[in-house]
């Protein structure tokens, strides 16, 4: 077993990995305050912090002590964290991804003449899992769809890309409401764009169809809405209305589990 890191497996750069524990959810953030006179805490609700990942390796037998650590000076370089957080894939776990890096110092302890054992803890800033193999839902028709999400465990902050033609002018929009909860585009469009929407990122841009970047998108929008997906069914109704016409809605859903 082992784990992959920006693309390149633990197996390839010649170290034997394992899981050596597994964070059930990430660490906890309560929000209280003390109230002067009033017994216990005011609590205000909880959110996430950051997750860790905990891996055990060990560098298989070499020649010498001086290959063992031609192995090590390859791998500082490939969890070299001063580069930003990077994709981690574990085999044990190989349908989701976190996006990590290297977290504390690193040392390796000689374990006979040319072989040793270390300790690796990744810090993931964003405490989410993502489905390498995410879900996507396409939608070419005016009206109401239903769009089930099946991976994960907790609500998915999903990317919109719209297609269709959005005359500048405040009667034109195409509407999207997920749950309820609408996200109106007021254009411009013009054929051949696409308006790209992260709900996670909380941005939006306009981009040819070969995804090049055309222009800023947030004006397109008549508000900064962004909604977000369930997992189990969610209801996609899409309207157009003053001249608009739309051509197609493609979301990727983000899955990820908590």
């Amino acid at each position: 077993m082992g784990f992959s890191y920006n693309g390149i497996s633990s197996q390839s750069m010649k170290i034997r990995a394992h899981l050596t524990g597994w964070q059930v959810s990430p660490t906890l953030r309560s929000n209280t305050e003390t109230v002067p006179g009033k017994a216990g805490l005011a609590d205000f609700g909880a959110d996430s912090g950051e997750r860790y990942v905990d891996v055990s390796c060990n560098v298989y037998p070499q020649r010498t002590f001086t290959d063992m650590v031609a192995i090590l000076d390859r791998v500082a370089a490939w969890l070299d964290p001063t580069a930003g957080t990077k994709q981690l894939i574990l085999d044990d776990v190989p349908d989701r991804y976190f996006m990590a890096r290297l977290s504390d110092t690193v040392d390796c302890e000689r374990l006979l003449r040319a072989a040793g054992a270390f300790s690796l803890r990744f810090l993931c800033p964003d405490p989410f899992a993502y489905a390498l193999d995410d879900e996507t839902f396409v939608f070419s028709d005016l009206g109401t769809h239903e769009a089930m999400r099946e991976t994960g465990n907790v609500d998915s902050e999903p990317v919109y890309l719209l297609r269709g033609v959005i005359p500048s002018g405040a009667s034109s929009y195409v509407s999207i409401t997920t749950n309820g909860e609408e996200l109106r585009i007021t254009g411009p469009l013009s054929a051949g764009e696409i308006l790209v929407i992260d709900t996670g990122m909380v941005t939006s841009k306009v981009t040819d169809s070969a995804g090049n970047t055309i222009r800023n998108g947030l004006p397109c929008l008549q508000e900064l809405n962004f909604p977000m997906l369930r997992r189990g069914m969610n209801a996609v109704a899409i309207q157009a209305a003053g001249g608009a016409s739309f051509s197609e809605l493609r979301i990727q859903a983000k899955s990820r589990w908590r």
